[in-house]
């Protein structure tokens, strides 16, 4: 049965103290409720509760939040999924939002409560160890995404369904295999879509066309499907992000991945650096004794990171001064996985410039 919220628990003897100043909130997010917490800036907890999660349940959590002061951040888990809706709201009324990916581990000694995970996600945030601001799924690049999901999960049905035709039709009448042998793709849905659908089979021969015409068809339908979301997708980074797609390399897809992982406020990243750890494409240190050296950063959006690797690709086989470039870091004594590595995150930087607001930039050019 799914857990009705309970009321609020208060400590009261320290909401008198807490009034005074600033205090921190940190969410531990579920399906059907939130429980959240309350610290002050000497790392007193001051309460926990919970709240449903809806919209009135939204505003009780900020207002009982703010009766103990000041809420200017706030630490929230699963800010991509759980945690979006609340994520908007609080962003909405100016309470900075900061992403907590994991709850602290020497947390769980005193074991493990949604109110013990609540609290580890404001402490997080008091100490430093959260300073990632969410991502703002309020904007363009969120339909983006939204449209892309989809789009991926069409993709994924249609080449399922493609499968299963043709292994039918392998094992189909001879007659019919025959006649659909030596065709494309293309050619060979249409065909089997055209095939009668309407008498009900009466023989293995008969399902077996009956089938196959029904998987045509629905590969027809899902080739519809992903046609349109590429069409919505396309228009909406035409709208939102031109100067994308005008760069020599970046298509809908690449630029679509861009800007997800950047999310709709690209200003939470700091600094182009920001930018490249995001996608995996910054180098780790690994330096020790005498040793300075560095390695390949496996963390980041690999998403993100495979649609720089598109693009440099792409270049490399367009553009001529991106092979001058490789030649050149080749001959500098890399190997070719490291100058593309290298390119990757020259790539990086230039998609950084082209997203990220004016304001930010200025001061980066400046220095």
């Amino acid at each position: 049965m799914p857990r009705m919220p309970q009321a609020p628990t208060v400590r009261p003897a320290h909401h008198e103290s807490a009034e005074a100043g600033d205090v921190v909130v940190g969410v531990d997010t579920h399906k059907a409720v939130h429980v959240a917490a309350v610290v002050n800036q000497l790392g007193v907890l001051l309460g926990s509760a919970e709240f449903p999660t809806t919209s009135s349940g939204y505003q009780q959590l900020l207002s009982w939040a703010r009766g103990f002061g000041q809420v200017r951040r706030a630490g929230v888990e699963c800010t991509g999924s759980y945690g979006a809706a609340l994520a908007r709201y609080l962003a909405g009324h100016q309470v900075e939002v900061i992403e907590v990916n994991q709850p602290d581990k020497r947390a769980r000694r005193r074991g493990k409560t949604d109110a013990i995970d609540a609290e580890a996600a404001a402490r997080a945030v008091l100490s430093g160890r959260a300073a990632t601001r969410a991502k703002a799924a309020d904007g363009p690049v969120e339909m983006v995404r939204v449209f892309k999901l989809a789009k991926a999960s069409a993709t994924k049905s249609r080449t399922q369904a493609i499968n299963q035709l043709k292994s039918v039709l392998v094992s189909a009448d001879p007659e019919l295999r025959e006649a659909m042998s030596g065709l494309s793709n293309t050619r060979l849905i249409r065909r089997c879509a055209d095939l009668s659908t309407t008498d009900s089979p009466a023989t293995i021969a008969g399902a077996a066309a009956y089938t196959i015409a029904r998987l045509a068809r629905r590969v027809l339908a899902l080739t519809s499907e992903i046609n349109d979301l590429r069409q919505r997708i396309h228009e909406t980074l035409t709208a939102h992000a031109p100067q994308l797609l005008a760069r020599h390399g970046v298509g809908p897809d690449t630029a679509a991945a861009l800007l997800i992982a950047a999310g709709d406020n690209p200003q939470r990243l700091h600094h182009e650096g920001s930018f490249a750890a995001l996608c995996g494409v910054s180098p780790v240190e690994a330096s020790s004794g005498k040793t300075q050296r560095h390695r390949l950063n496996r963390g980041g959006d690999r998403q993100a990171n495979c649609a720089l690797h598109t693009i440099v690709l792409s270049r490399l086989r367009w553009d001529s001064r991106s092979r001058d470039y490789l030649a050149r870091r080749i001959a500098q004594g890399k190997t070719r996985r490291e100058a593309l590595r290298c390119l990757k995150r020259y790539v990086a930087r230039e998609i950084h410039q082209l997203i990220a607001p004016r304001e930010q930039l200025q001061p980066a050019a400046a220095a």
